[in-house]
């Protein structure tokens, strides 16, 4: 017989991970809301008006499986969202680009929006510093031309995740949408329904939170 102490551990643990699940869930409806009704985070490409600022590009190289800075000086909005998209959009230039550390065609199209919600459930210091989620909502066209490999999809997941939190700090959680909808992996490897964290490698939550 099990412990009757157990049992509402047990109890207690569920009703947490199907609160968290929840959560998510709203999170990303909330995403898919405003793609419906066609709130484009920015253009392609960043206004030429804008300022030109620094940006540090945490760039892929497929040679040593690594990811570096890069900083260059980009024209870059002051919308939060639409400096998201311009700065990953130039990442993607650069795999794009011939001779690429990382070869990935698409480039800048392949971002189609940018959204930065609250983080769900964040705690008293994540609450304090603002913790948000970016849900990056990539092209069909470029999932179905990312070359197939683990590392070379980690990779690209690794850099974009990295991207955002060195230029926008307050991103500590990253998510990805294909078209607007949830996607197993990115070309077969790299897993697109986890929830990855910025500032621990880009870890996977366990429990897909």
């Amino acid at each position: 017989m099990i412990p009757r102490h157990q049992t509402v551990l047990f109890i207690v643990l569920l009703a947490a991970s199907a609160m968290m699940g929840g959560l998510l869930w709203n999170q990303l409806r909330r995403a898919h809301d405003r793609l419906l009704r066609g709130e484009d985070s920015a253009p392609t490409q960043a206004p030429l008006v804008a300022p030109a600022e620094q940006a540090t590009l945490m760039v892929a190289s497929d040679a040593d499986n690594t990811v570096q800075p890069r900083i260059l000086t980009l024209p870059l909005p002051q919308n939060p969202e639409s400096r998201a998209r311009a700065i990953l959009g130039r990442l993607l230039d650069l795999y794009a680009a011939p001779e690429s550390a990382h070869p990935v065609p698409g480039g800048a199209s392949s971002i189609a929006q940018v959204f930065l919600l609250p983080v769900a459930g964040a705690n008293k210091s994540e609450a304090s510093t603002g913790a948000e989620l970016a849900v990056v909502n990539l092209t069909g066209a470029f999932v179905a031309g990312h070359p197939s490999g683990l590392e070379t999809e980690s990779l690209t997941v690794l850099s974009i995740c990295a991207t955002l939190n060195a230029n926008l700090p307050r991103v500590t959680e990253v998510r990805f949408l294909v078209d607007g909808q949830p996607r197993a992996s990115l070309a077969g490897h790299a897993d697109l329904m986890r929830t990855y964290l910025t500032n621990e490698n880009t870890a996977p939550v366990e429990g897909g939170r």
